[in-house]
């Protein structure tokens, strides 16, 4: 497989191999291993066509997240099965078939557990996150309870030629959603990934009824089981034209712009799912 190869090389505490789509395919599966499609500074630049499936996304991992073929709303993948959440808030499940363009996955093993009976904020969950595995170089967390107060986001399906994505974020639809019973999940990366990845923690969630999900801004854990699990080596596919790049140069102001997270305002569209839920 050496010449699927394209990049290998030690990133802070983290492996990172670049892979052609081929040597992706045929990647073997392991533990303490994320699997990627594309790179975040690929889709910031407007990259929404990817060359890997869904499927093949899945024959790698059981857990993760990232969106779909032309940028058509925001993936979860949830055990074994994958999700996408469209502009208007619906879920449906997505075919094998369809293409990705960014998405990383892991085969989920929960090497840690905490019970969580006290309603904490998004921040002060990922602060017990932090403390069930301080050292791992990726961790990837599935928080299963009650939530409250949920800011969650999605976007629209784009269609060639592709604007950037801030000027799609910047249009995004979001959405709260007072109480919901699910699944919060997805991935901490270090800083020097950054570009590669979006470093801190990246979160959507999906309900237990598969009614509701999305990007998550912000929200409130009622209360739940934490569980992660930690990785060391993150396997990349890269499509034609795309380049490892030097991991760690990309402006984090650009990152937080397109990522959203606690506190940040954008100037979405914004509805209430107040009463469908």
């Amino acid at each position: 497989m050496a010449r699927d190869i394209i990049d290998d090389r030690l990133i802070g505490a983290l492996h990172v191999r670049a892979l052609s789509h081929h040597g992706f395919a045929h990647d073997p599966v392991a533990e303490r291993v994320a699997f990627q499609v594309g790179t975040l500074d690929a889709l910031i630049d407007g990259r929404f066509d990817g060359d890997a499936t869904i499927g093949e996304l899945l024959a790698h991992g059981d857990l993760g997240l990232g969106t779909v073929q032309h940028l058509g709303g925001e993936l979860v993948v949830l055990d074994g099965h994958a999700f996408v959440i469209d502009a208007d808030g619906r879920v449906h499940e997505v075919a094998a078939s369809t293409r990705t363009p960014f998405a990383v996955v892991c085969r989920f093993a929960a090497r840690e557990r905490l019970d969580l009976e006290e309603p904490m904020s998004l921040a002060q969950l990922q602060r017990e996150l932090d403390g069930l595995a301080p050292h791992a170089a990726v961790i990837a967390v599935r928080v299963d309870g009650a939530f409250a107060a949920l800011r969650l986001r999605s976007v629209r399906e784009q269609a060639p030629p592709y604007p950037p994505l801030a000027e799609v974020t910047a249009h995004q639809t979001e959405w709260d959603l007072p109480r919901a019973t699910g699944t919060l999940l997805g991935f901490r990366f270090p800083d020097d990934v950054a570009g590669l990845e979006a470093p801190g923690y990246h979160l959507h969630f999906l309900s237990s009824d598969r009614q509701h999900g999305g990007h998550v801004l912000d929200g409130t854990l009622v209360g739940g089981t934490a569980t992660v699990d930690g990785d060391d080596q993150l396997h990349v596919e890269l499509p034609p034209g795309a380049e490892l790049g030097t991991p760690g140069l990309t402006d984090r102001a650009r990152i937080r712009l397109v990522e959203g997270g606690p506190g940040d305002v954008t100037a979405g569209e914004r509805r209430s799912d107040e009463q469908r839920s």
